[in-house]
């Protein structure tokens, strides 16, 4: 049975349209150039800083979010970017007394913005605050560890073969990918997809799949 079920944070409840878009004024990229690049270093399988790295050879992450919080235009997400589907699927999954939690590769002001939220969760978990990333062992470790259970009874849900699905599979957790967002789009690992307990177009259907799973494994 599932007894917990720990939800990547972009792409899967969160929608970084807004995010990216940001980046490209700040980079003083027109929006359409931006997304095209994104698109295509995804469909490379190649880190997504590559996308900057393509119009700033020399970018830095840690060094230009310093200086957006210096420029008073920081990388930022609230209430608005959620995804209009997430918070009622995280509270029915809960309702169903399974142990629900985030877990992404997010920076440091991620978790705190998180649970200013008030979703229905009890654990947020960020690669910042972990000090550990997807797709890294050490992280679906620590995942198991904030879950409390056997690894096989817990769901990871996520918009990414390589960095969600296939490395919780590998932790012996079952997956769920979505597909949404750009690398829900355009990274295509069928053999991946093919191992998922679920795959869906809406967190809108996970908790009755949820439920009807239960149900027979019990």
């Amino acid at each position: 049975m599932i007894e917990a079920v720990f939800f990547d944070v972009g792409g899967t409840v969160l929608d970084e349209s807004r995010e990216f878009a940001t980046w490209a004024d700040w980079l003083g990229v027109p929006r359409h150039t931006f997304s095209a690049v994104f698109g295509a270093v995804i469909a490379r399988g190649q880190d997504y800083q590559e996308v900057f790295r393509a119009f700033r050879p020399d970018f830095d992450l840690t060094a230009e979010l310093a200086r957006r919080v210096a420029a008073g235009d920081p990388e930022s997400f609230g209430e608005a970017d959620l995804y209009p589907d997430a918070r009622a699927c995280l509270a029915a999954l809960r309702a169903q007394g399974l142990r629900v939690g985030l877990a992404g590769n997010q920076p440091e002001h991620a978790e705190a913005t998180l649970r200013a939220l008030g979703l229905s969760v009890d654990v947020i978990g960020t690669s910042a605050g972990w000090g550990v990333a997807k797709p890294s062992p050490e992280f679906f470790a620590r995942v198991v560890r904030e879950a409390g259970v056997a690894p096989g009874s817990i769901l990871y849900v996520g918009d990414r073969p390589d960095n969600d699905a296939r490395p919780a599979m590998a932790a012996g957790m079952a997956a769920c990918l979505i597909r949404r967002g750009p690398w829900g789009h355009i990274l295509d690992m069928p053999a991946v997809a093919r191992r998922c307990l679920f795959r869906i177009d809406s967190l809108d259907e996970l908790p009755g799949l949820v439920a009807a799973h239960n149900a027979t494994a019990g």
